[in-house]
This record gives structure tokens, sequence and C-alpha cells, in this order.
């Protein structure tokens, strides 16, 4: 009943309300039987798939009350109304939910990282403009990252990334944040996502100098206040392995960015695989990280990418949904004006990548 009043209320609100039906389009089941390890699309009208147990996992990590659930989407859907009455965004209870919950369904900073999720693709036009799996292709085929079929113990998908495998004539370095993008975007769509998290798991093997000074701490400043401040998904852990001595340098360029709740969830592991099994247990690792679960398959995650190309094409290839939106001064991103300071900052940190090399 709940559910019903809820959907018609947002329908009718829509209506008055300048903004875009960007609910995922209907799961193609043919698709799907491909990758049945990973969850479908959500339902068009919203209906919550959590466990007992996630249920109540979250009411106590992120202060979600069921019985309140729909009624503070409500709450943020007419915040939204009231405050940004031309931002055109998705409106519907799933949407809003992962915001809430990222921000422990305080509606003010549910809002505001709204605004930041939508500010990040203005922002950062070259990321954004025909953003779609089919255009990165290439970086899936390199092996550059995937997502472990396996959760965690803690039901956390794991998000693996290799960033040796790419080299800067390949292609330019902005494909890489947006094959990983897409894949945040695929990975918050379950629930279970949305109260558990993820886990990062980054293998540094064959990465160099000229991977290392390639993307810059204009260009990491970037991509860090994106996944801390402008998208609604909870990094849990940040695990490090086979990093070269030159990842002080790389870190150096990082860590200026990061939050410190975020800064002391990276674990650095080198070679030694016995301390990555304690914070990823065996079983759910490939043969390559000396777990149990099989060889490495690059190509499961593409396929789940790739056979979502239409919802993707809906939610990305679309107008401008800041278009006449006046946005407050004080933004999370701060555009080109502080390129050059940063150019600045790199200067100096160039000299610790190469001492460290």
């Amino acid at each position: 009943m709940l559910n019903a009043l809820s959907a018609s209320s947002s329908q009718s609100m829509a209506g008055q309300h300048e903004s875009i039906d960007l609910r995922s389009p209907p799961a193609d089941p043919s698709a799907a039987a491909g990758h049945s390890w990973f969850p479908g699309p959500p339902p068009p009208i919203y209906s919550c798939s959590l466990t007992p147990e996630l249920v109540a996992k979250a009411r106590e990590e992120l202060q979600e009350k069921p019985e309140w659930r729909l009624r503070d989407v409500q709450a943020l859907r007419d915040m939204i109304l009231k405050e940004q009455p031309n931002l055109r965004t998705r409106l519907d209870d799933a949407f809003l939910l992962r915001f809430l919950r990222a921000r422990k369904f305080d509606y003010d900073r549910a809002l505001q990282l709204l605004l930041n999720y939508h500010a990040g693709r203005k922002a950062w036009p070259e990321v954004f403009q025909d953003l779609k799996p089919s255009t990165v292709k290439h970086v899936l085929d390199l092996g550059f990252l995937t997502v472990l079929p396996q959760p965690d113990p803690n039901g956390r998908y794991i998000l693996c990334l290799r960033p040796g495998k790419w080299k800067p004539n390949d292609y330019p370095f902005v494909d890489n944040v947006r094959a990983i993008y897409l894949t945040l975007e695929k990975l918050i769509q379950p629930e279970e996502t949305q109260v558990n998290g993820i886990v990062i798991l980054a293998d540094y093997t064959g990465v160099g100098m000229s991977q290392a000074s390639n993307p810059g701490p204009f260009l990491a400043k970037k991509v860090v206040s994106i996944l801390q401040d402008g998208f609604p998904i909870r990094i849990k852990a940040v695990n490090i392995i086979n990093e070269p001595r030159i990842f002080k340098g790389i870190f150096a360029i990082i860590k200026p960015f990061l939050k410190e709740k975020m800064a002391e969830r990276y674990i650095l592991h080198g070679s030694d695989l016995r301390s990555l099994h304690c914070s990823i247990p065996r079983s759910v690792l490939p043969e390559e990280y000396g777990g149990t679960a099989g060889q490495l398959d690059m190509s499961a995650w593409s396929r789940v990418l790739l056979d979502s190309e239409e919802e993707f094409i809906v939610e990305f290839c679309q107008p401008d949904p800041l278009e006449g939106v006046v946005l407050p001064d004080s933004m999370l991103f701060e555009g080109e004006q502080a390129s050059g300071q940063d150019d600045d900052a790199f200067r100096g940190l160039r000299s610790q990548l190469y001492y460290c090399y």
C-alpha cells in the first residue's frame, strides 16, 4: 500500500518538475542469463529486496528505519522540488534511496551528495559525455578492471583494478576513469551494495614511472572527489598489493585529497599474500592472488556491463541535468581554476616519484 502511494505521489510530482525518466529499462532475461551471478537492475516501482539481516544492518549502521523509509524518500524528493526545481534528475524511490543510505539518512547531506553527483558530470565532460559500456570496451579488453563474482563474507563485491595493464600510449587515462565510473554505477544498483558497500583490490604489478606520473594531482583530485563526495557508494577498504617502491610517490599525490577516514582504509600488503588473505579470504579470491575461486576471469564483468548498454544510454546520454540550475558557491568541483596550483604541486611531487623510482 505504502509503495503504491509513494509511486503515485512520485509520478504526480514529477509532472510538475522538469525531470527525465531515467529509471532502468526492464531487464532482458536472455541477457541476464549469461551472468546470473550479478543482480539485474531494480524494478520500475520500488520494493525492498533486503533480507531481514540486511534490514537490521541498515538500521544499525545507516539509521534506516523500514517503517519510515518511504517517508524519508518523500522528504528528500520534496527538498529537491523546492530547493532545486530546475534540476533534471531521477525522483524515483530506488534512486533517491542510494543517496539517503550513503549519507545515513541525513536529508541535507543526501541532497548535497545528489548535487555533487550531477556537478561532477558538468565539471568533467570528457568522462561523462556519451558514457556507455561500448565506449570503454578497449579498457575492459585490456584487463584494467573487473569485479570478482563472489562477494566477501560481509556481502561486499570486490572491484579489482590492475593499473599496470595500462600504458600511456594505449589510450588516454580518462578512459580508465570512465570504465571505473560505469562499474560503480552498475555495482550500486543492488540494495545489498548500498548497505554493505564495496571493497577495492588494486594490483600494482607492472606500474612504473610512466603510469605513476601520467594522471597528475589535478586529475587525481577529481577522481578522489567524485569517489568521496560525488557518488553514493560506501568504499569500505582499499587493498593495495604488489606495490613498487614508486607507490610512495603515487600515494603522496592522492593522500592530500583523502579524508582521514578514507586514508585509514588503505591497506598496503606488498607481495605478502598472507597479509591480503587477512583482509579478503582465499575463498573469494582467484588463483592469481592465492585464492581458491578459480582463475581470474576478466570477461565476466565485461559481459555484465556490455549487456547493460541500453540502461546506460538512458542514464547518461541525455541533456545536461544542471542546465539552468544555480549551484552554491561551495560546490565540490572547482573547475580549471585549480589546475595551475595543482601543476605547481605536481612539480614538487614528481621529484618524489623519481626518488622512489
